[in-house]
């Protein structure tokens, strides 16, 4: 069962701890272990979230059903400040077992090892506007799609550890009138996207929906990529949802969304790298950069993991570096700085 996994874990991570480093992951597992227990013995897993990350803050790791009501839970978790999740096997064979006990080992190692901070509870994003919808015309879209032809500028963001985090913070500081479509690929299963994208239409300026196939992506809508699918741009500027197996170990995988969407959008591509572990992303910057487009990467200090940002920026194509509270106003200014030269820039 799931508490043979979390101790079997344990008991791995314990292996070779003699070393200065393992030692001090160690303590840090077990600190974040017995706090977690105790708090939890009192409050349910959300509430007890919120009051370690508000006092005494740890890394935490929450293992979650994929359920609606899970996933949900979940992700108001990772915005309180957990670091990661694990989704809790769907039925109690062995190789279900194995494979939580595999990824849980694997998140509680990189957890030791991420430098947490006190964070705010969920009302911090709530300085947003008025939640938005996917319906009605978005800003300024028929005035922009006049003056540049159809084309107009698109934003790709990738994103994985801490991810959900990052992005809410990002999209709730943009304006209510951006006249760009913004896409979000981040590492997350089905279940889950389906849920952020609702709990990111409460804070979000713009309108905010999971991608559909064989749509045409509009100005001023925020578009999620369903973790079920990897997400492109086809050459006469629809989206296509593809359920194939994983690209480099990632699905959805951002590589896929940046070159397509460069390849359909060229200089009127903006790249956003945020937050996560791996480099996916990193040959996805350099189609943005190739294709004329511009490319942010969040800095190390604000990155819960600076793995993603760090292989961007390694690649030379990256245009600035970020704090994440810096990111949004950068974006503002670059949208507005191309739909001037939209005419110019567009194919």
């Amino acid at each position: 069962d799931l508490e043979r996994a979390v101790k079997q874990a344990r008991a791995l991570l314990r292996y070779g701890r003699e070393s200065s480093t393992n030692q001090a992951f160690w303590l840090g597992y077990s600190e974040m272990f017995a706090a977690y227990a105790w708090f939890t013995s009192y409050l349910d897993g959300l509430a007890a979230t919120e009051v370690i990350m508000s006092s005494h803050p740890v890394p935490i790791v929450i293992v979650s059903s994929e359920s609606r009501e899970g996933a949900a839970s979940t992700l108001k978790a990772l915005e309180l400040g957990a670091i990661d999740f694990v989704p809790k096997p769907s039925s109690g064979i062995d190789l279900d077992m194995k494979t939580v006990r595999e990824e849980l080992t694997r998140k509680l190692k990189l957890a030791a090892k991420v430098r947490v901070v006190r964070t705010a509870t969920r009302s911090k994003f709530s300085l947003a506007q008025s939640p938005g919808s996917a319906t009605g015309d978005p800003p300024r879209r028929a005035a922009l799609s006049a003056h540049n032809g159809g084309k107009f500028p698109m934003i790709v963001f990738a994103a994985s550890t801490g991810g959900p985090a990052a992005v809410t913070r990002v999209v709730s500081g943009l304006p209510k009138e951006l006249p760009a479509a913004l896409f979000l690929v981040l590492h997350m299963p089905a279940t889950f996207t389906k849920q952020f994208t609702l709990q990111l239409a409460e804070v979000a300026p713009l309108p905010v929906k999971e991608a559909e196939a064989n749509e045409t992506p509009q100005p001023g809508v925020i578009y999620l990529c369903p973790g079920s699918h990897h997400l492109r741009l086809t050459s006469n500027g629809k989206i296509s949802l593809d359920p194939g197996p994983r690209i480099e170990g990632y699905r959805p995988c951002a590589d896929v969304a940046f070159e397509t969407i460069a390849a359909y959008a060229r200089a009127l591509t903006v790249g956003v790298v945020l937050t996560g572990m791996g480099g996916d992303a990193a040959k996805g910057v350099k189609a943005v950069k190739a294709a004329g487009g511009h490319v942010f990467a969040q800095d190390e200090a604000t990155s819960m993991i600076f793995g993603m940002p760090a292989e961007a920026i390694k690649t030379g194509a990256v245009d600035e570096v970020l704090a994440l509270d810096e990111i949004s106003a950068a974006i503002e200014k670059r949208v507005t700085k191309l739909s001037r030269l939209a005419p110019v820039v567009t194919r």
